[in-house]
């Protein structure tokens, strides 16, 4: 995916995560383990795949990128795994995946990437605020906690928005 002129990119800054959907959660003493040896994304990989949806290139784990205190409103995904069973730890959950580019500060490259969410209506745990999506992307070099960043998405699809209801394009 190349940056679209109809694309509209939106700050948004790096947390750090909970190590769970990368397996680092497995690796570092100072987070709780996790019931995922490999990773959630290492685990889920396959599953996506047979259903259509490749993600070679990509690093098997996640950016948490906030945009708050705006918050994000997400429609007609790109791709939809409903009811997905990738693991007998907990029941089937949904998958939505959005296609989107992602630009490193101050550097102009984009790299595409997709937004990456778990339903919380079936998703076991580690649901997310409004204000933060998970974005699975290929490696980046030098990323760290706070870094800035921005997102590039379809406006139609993906909106950012202040509490009030107006849209922050």
């Amino acid at each position: 995916m190349t940056p679209l002129p109809s694309m509209t990119w939106h700050w948004c800054r790096l947390l750090s995560g909970h190590g769970v959907a990368s397996g680092e959660a497995n690796i570092d003493p100072r987070r709780e383990a996790s019931p995922y040896p490999r990773g959630t994304i290492a685990m889920q990989t396959p599953f996506f795949a047979k259903a259509g949806l490749d993600l070679k290139g990509m690093w098997p784990g996640t950016l948490n990128l906030s945009v708050e205190p705006l918050k994000l409103s997400l429609k007609s995904p790109d791709f939809h795994f409903p009811l997905l069973y990738w693991t007998d730890l907990h029941p089937p959950e949904t998958f939505s995946f959005w296609c989107i580019m992602l630009r490193c500060s101050p550097q102009s490259f984009s790299y595409p990437a997709f937004v990456y969410f778990p339903h919380p209506e079936t998703k076991a745990m580690h649901w997310q605020p409004s204000g933060v999506v998970e974005v699975l992307a290929p490696w980046i070099d030098g990323l760290v906690p706070n870094a800035p960043l921005q997102i590039g998405v379809d406006p139609e699809r993906i909106s950012v928005f202040a509490d009030q209801g107006g849209c922050i394009n």
